[in-house]
């Protein structure tokens, strides 16, 4: 039994390349294969369905185009920010992406960021054994979930942060142009808006820390401060939170979602579900440092019982990191323990689904959905719609749908965010500048959203926005 899933994505997917895959020989294929997903047509010349096993495809994507052509958005010249167009090597956690523009970059090879290193250590892990659920006597988790592997031979490395969420990294790049650019767009009477959005809505988030401390130090004022004296609405909001940068932006929106009557639930799932554990904990020390409060406490003050031990064990951050392979032995309880916690009983034991989706890794989940639904012929999104309700529904069906597609799902959430009376500005300015950080992901978005919904994001948005807030988005997503 073997699982033919890259990390998130498919060969082909909306017309891009596909992100890195475990070199050959990860998942041994014995004499039966899973299919991959319904929807998707299966990788040319790998996996052959073992005697016409595939089910139809129910839609085609269009031919793979040449490398580095995107059809929803064209290669832009090279950034002139960042000399040679590349920035020197970081320390040894992760290995910095070319500073390329927006579209499909080429993967980074096996061991360099983005791409976890695959040994024929890491093969072969197994779960220890679950507890059986017993349907007359629910049983208290979520000790009887292992938390994933760990990390270290058995488990693989670490996931690599995300960029912005490491250590402070050297940049051989000069940002007093800019900062002057910003301080003259500022100064004196009226503010040249074209400036900010033009000079903020091109920077990675290494950039934007060395642009706010050489602004700093060059006229003594706060670039965050400036720019919230001089603008207002949503295209402040906007401004400030790529200022910010995506750790310090998480944070604060953390702390609003929690701040005040009421909890905005659907931020806190943005910013916390299905997160790597480096991120996590990035997250967890930054809130910590900003508020001198911890995160979790001010969590627990603010969602309902099982909601809080949910997302107690989301902040634990204990998931399987990106490395840890599928083992098929592993996916089979975990469909089996799945199935005893919600339509093998009577009631729901809710703490055994939650564990389950927040300790495994996307690829494990993917696993999982798909062997559930050919074990019981229902799929696991649908169990879930009915044995969940409200804020937990919400966010499991986040951390499952993710782990299936993140691209469709991210196309999706940004679609929730316009649809209906009156725009969630909110949600819809923070979900572009975080898709704005990571290129590669943010041009499968783009292709993803035009797939599922017929039209460009860019026009959806424009729909949706005006003035310099409607720039401002356009510019976060490529096309100002």
């Amino acid at each position: 039994m073997s699982y033919p899933y890259g990390q998130s994505g498919y060969p082909g997917q909306y017309g891009y390349p596909p992100q890195q895959y475990p070199p050959p020989g990860q998942y041994p294929p014995p004499n039966g294969q899973y299919p991959p997903p319904q929807g998707y047509p299966p990788p040319q010349n790998s996996y052959p369905p073992p005697q016409g096993s595939y089910p139809p495809p129910q839609g085609s994507y269009p031919p793979q185009p040449p490398a580095g052509y995107n059809p929803y958005y064209p290669q832009p010249p090279a950034s002139p920010y960042s000399p040679q167009g590349a920035y020197p090597p970081p320390p040894p956690y992760g290995t910095r992406p070319p500073n390329q523009g927006y579209g499909p970059p080429a993967g980074p090879p096996p061991g360099q960021y983005g791409a976890p290193p695959i040994s024929p250590a890491q093969q072969g892990y197994h779960y220890p054994p679950q507890s059986v659920v017993n349907a007359a006597s629910p049983v208290e988790l979520p000790a009887a979930v292992p938390p994933g592997p760990p990390a270290g031979p058995s488990g693989g490395p670490p996931t690599a942060p995300s960029l912005g969420y490491g250590p402070p990294q050297m940049l051989q790049w000069d940002a007093r142009p800019d900062a002057e650019a910003l301080r003259t767009a500022m100064k004196g009477f009226g503010t040249d808006e074209k400036v900010l959005i033009r000079v903020l809505s091109t920077k990675d988030p290494l950039q934007v820390e060395e642009l706010k401390a050489v602004y700093f130090r060059t006229f003594g004022r706060s670039l965050e401060k400036d720019i919230m004296s001089e603008t207002r609405g949503w295209f402040e909001e906007g401004l400030v939170a790529l200022v910010r940068g995506p750790l310090m932006h998480d944070v604060h929106l953390l702390h609003s979602a929690m701040d005040g009557p009421g909890t905005k639930e659907k931020v806190l799932n943005d910013v916390l579900l299905s997160r790597s554990n480096a991120d996590l904990r990035a997250i967890k020390s930054m809130y910590q440092q900003t508020f001198r409060r911890s995160l979790e406490s001010d969590l627990k003050g603010d969602l309902s019982m099982k909601t809080e031990r949910h997302f107690m064990i989301v902040l634990g951050a204990n998931r399987a990191e990106d490395s840890a392979p599928v083992v098929a032995q592993a996916v089979d309880q975990d469909v089996i323990e799945l199935y005893r916690a919600t339509e093998g009983r009577v009631g729901t034991d809710e703490m055994m689904v939650c564990s389950i989706l927040s300790t495994r890794n996307d690829n494990q989940i993917r696993a999982i959905n798909y062997s559930y639904e050919q074990k019981f012929k229902r799929r696991l999104e649908d169990v879930i719609k009915k044995e969940f309700s409200g804020h937990m529904e919400d966010a499991l069906l986040f951390q499952l749908r993710n782990a299936v597609d993140k691209y469709m799902h991210a196309a999706k959430l940004l679609e929730d965010s316009m649809a209906g009376m009156g725009t969630k500005d909110h949600l819809l300015v923070s979900r572009v500048v975080r898709y704005h950080w990571d290129r590669q992901t943010l041009a499968n978005v783009k292709g993803a959203y035009h797939k599922r919904y017929g039209r460009s994001l860019s026009g959806r948005i424009k729909g949706e926005t005006s003035g310099d807030y409607e720039r401002l988005m356009l510019a976060c997503l490529g096309e100002a």
